[in-house]
């Protein structure tokens, strides 16, 4: 998932400011229905030290993370086009296009170093508020620097830019060049939503339940393997079984976590595993024994996600590749 840090500062440059003086209110900055189309994964970082800890004291953030990252539920749905809006009314103060649109790796991760925001829009709301759009999708900016716009404005589409490796749109909001939380602007050491809440006109709502991780194995792995990451196989031989798991944390009885995957001549599988009992963290795993004649070689992907009463909490994805024997 996406990270800012130096970058991030550094696409924030000072500009003319308009006349508004107070706090904005935002709306939702991308065209979804939130536990439909999309869902928050991760949310500000409010631990001062090394650790993580989302507004709500819970486990949705990263270490310095500085916005509020809502995903869309799968790579397809990117590619169908989905709008990145202005939350709030403002003057378009800076803009990024260029960044490709490529998930990030060990091997590529230097290559977009100053640009981790990937392409990116920023507006000024006067009185020192901004908010910043991170991760677009190349050549879909559709403002400019000057350009004033409403809440709900098209600013461009749903990427895969920068240092992120899920479609997703990072919405970071600043007072005076300081990160805020939208959902604690007041930044206490407490946790919860602030009253009427937060910037949010219609404030999202919160789970605590989510998904560490997704992964493919060529046998049902062992909780500390998964835990570990050392579970995890991203290249295989054609007949090796495929194995999808899912690591979950705080699901409830009767929270359904469906597995799927699909290669090179569409779905190979699909189960929904409904979780009965489950602990404080927990991991489900789902797979197929090699076809006869084996795989076929190329690119496989596998999404894991939890639902709650048909609302989407979190979606996780995992890649192998199928090679010669």
């Amino acid at each position: 998932m996406p990270g800012l840090r130096a970058a991030f500062w550094t696409f924030l440059v000072s500009a003319a400011a308009p006349a508004v003086a107070e706090m904005p209110l935002l709306s939702l900055p991308i065209d979804c229905a939130l536990g439909d189309t999309c869902y928050v994964e991760d949310y500000v970082d409010t631990d001062p030290g090394s650790g993580q800890r989302d507004y709500a004291c819970g486990l949705k953030s990263r270490d310095g993370h500085r916005g509020t990252d809502i995903v869309l539920l799968s790579f397809e749905a990117m590619d169908q086009g989905v709008g990145v809006l202005a939350a709030a009314p403002g003057i378009v103060a800076a803009t990024r296009d260029g960044v490709t649109d490529v998930a990030v790796t060990p091997d590529n991760r230097a290559g977009i170093k100053g640009r981790e925001c990937g392409n990116a829009v920023r507006i000024d709301h006067g009185d020192g508020w901004q908010t910043l759009y991170c991760h677009m999708k190349q050549g879909s900016i559709a403002v400019e620097k000057g350009q004033k716009v409403q809440s709900g404005d098209i600013l461009g589409l749903v990427g895969l830019s920068g240092l992120t490796n899920v479609p997703h749109v990072h919405l970071g909001v600043l007072k005076d060049g300081q990160i805020v939380d939208p959902f604690q602007p007041q930044a206490t050491d407490t946790c919860g939503m602030a009253s009427g809440g937060g910037m949010w006109r219609d404030a999202p709502g919160y789970d605590r339940a989510g998904l560490f991780t997704a992964g493919f194995s060529t046998v049902v792995p062992g909780f500390d393997a998964v835990k570990s990451g050392a579970a995890r196989v991203r290249e295989t031989t054609p007949d090796r079984a495929l194995v999808l798991y899912g690591h979950a944390f705080y699901a409830k009885p009767g929270d359904v976590l469906t597995l799927s995957a699909a290669g090179p001549e569409g779905e190979i599988f699909r189960q929904d595993v409904i979780l009965e009992t489950p602990q404080a963290q927990l991991f489900r795993a789902f797979g197929r024994h090699a076809p006869e004649g084996g795989w076929p070689q190329g690119n496989y992907r596998g999404y894991v996600r939890l639902t709650r009463d048909g609302r989407v909490i979190a979606v996780r994805h995992a890649d192998i590749t199928v090679t010669s024997r």
